[in-house]
């Protein structure tokens, strides 16, 4: 299996862990293709759930760009509510598993078919 395969596996498992849901693949897979380089980048691939700026990149960078979102209290709160189910004590919150799990609140997953 190739590293970002190991990676997309590793992801499944946090969502499965910290969620308690199964992952749909396709759309996980898709998600972490759509991250590029970054998933490589132990800094990049992570989420830090207690810096608002770190936040507002997600809301801006994900939410609003790539999904095509409108600017609301909503984008921030989802985001928040995302974090705090991943475990405010795990400091490994990977990226591609807070934007799979934000992707799937909005219901977006058409952004990536």
């Amino acid at each position: 299996m190739s590293k970002r395969d190991d990676l997309i596996e590793k992801y499944a498992a946090d969502i499965k862990d910290k969620f308690g849901a199964s992952a749909d693949m396709g759309l996980l897979t898709k998600v972490t293709i759509g991250l590029g380089p970054s998933i490589y980048n132990l800094d990049a691939s992570k989420v830090s759930g207690a810096d608002e700026k770190e936040l507002e990149t997600v809301k801006n960078n994900y939410l609003i760009k790539k999904l095509g979102m409108k600017d609301s209290p909503q984008l921030m709160d989802a985001i928040k509510s995302v974090v705090e189910k991943y475990g405010s004590s795990n400091k490994n919150k990977h990226r591609a598993v807070v934007y799979y799990q934000l992707c799937k609140h909005f219901k977006k997953e058409s952004v990536y078919k």
